[in-house]
């Protein structure tokens, strides 16, 4: 069971919450976990707590607190998904990987973070675990069925660390031309590992929804679990 902490926002507009799962055994790298467009809700935190549970300290931090603080949805509900949407609409991506800065640099001064910070991140995290590739010092990204990559692949010059992708081949949110895009301009960079999952739509990853498939969940989880102990141990 973890705990909210505070971090400090980089351009001093007020602090914002965030999730920290710790673990058992004591030190461990970091890994800053980025959520879907549903907020820190119980799937996030449930993340972190497993992350932890491997030995790592987990930390997931709200970032539609410039919008509105503490936002929990599930799934579940068309009330829910539209105001989901209304949030990653009114979204500013730019002020949101300056606040995964903030975090990937609060979690380093963990008292038990090894100082190795790893991201990981879902749909909108996805998107942004790629642009920590491309703008941040994380030691190691990834980055499962991100939305509008193929949109700022201007900025793949810059990854100089590991990136791993796990792209859903049906996915609804990413069409076949921005996957072709992501291929052929991501595909050449030797710091970039790509995985397609054939059959597979937007969100197979999150269990309980509506488009989970474990077969697929479980070895891109596994895919993610090694690179990070690969990298970040």
């Amino acid at each position: 069971m973890g705990r909210d902490i505070t971090i400090s926002a980089l351009d001093g507009s007020g602090p914002f919450s965030a999730y920290l799962a710790e673990p058992a055994s004591g030190t461990g790298p970091g890994i800053v976990v980025i959520q879907e467009i549903f907020g820190v809700n119980a799937d996030v935190r449930s993340k972190c707590d497993a992350w932890a549970a491997k030995g790592y300290v987990a930390l997931a931090p709200d970032l539609f607190w410039r919008q509105e603080p503490g936002v929990q949805l599930t799934d579940q509900t068309e009330a829910e998904w539209a105001k989901a949407f209304e949030l990653y609409k009114g979204f500013d991506v730019d002020k949101g990987v300056e606040d995964l800065t903030a975090t990937i640099a609060a979690l380093r001064h963990q008292p038990n973070c090894t100082g190795k910070v790893g991201t990981v991140g879902y749909c909108l995290g996805g998107l942004l675990a790629y642009l920590l590739a491309t703008r941040s010092n994380a030691d190691a990204n990834v980055g499962y069925y991100g939305v509008g990559i193929d949109g700022k692949l201007n900025e793949s010059h810059a990854i100089a660390k590991p990136l791993m992708l796990h792209i859903a081949q049906e996915d609804k949110f990413v069409d076949k031309d921005a996957q072709a895009a992501i291929h052929a301009e991501l595909g050449k960079n030797h710091h970039v590992t790509l995985h397609d999952y054939a059959g597979q739509e937007h969100a197979f990853s999150r269990a309980g929804g509506q488009h989970y498939d474990k077969a697929s969940a479980d070895l891109a989880n596994q895919r993610t679990e090694a690179f990070f102990a690969g990298h970040l141990r």
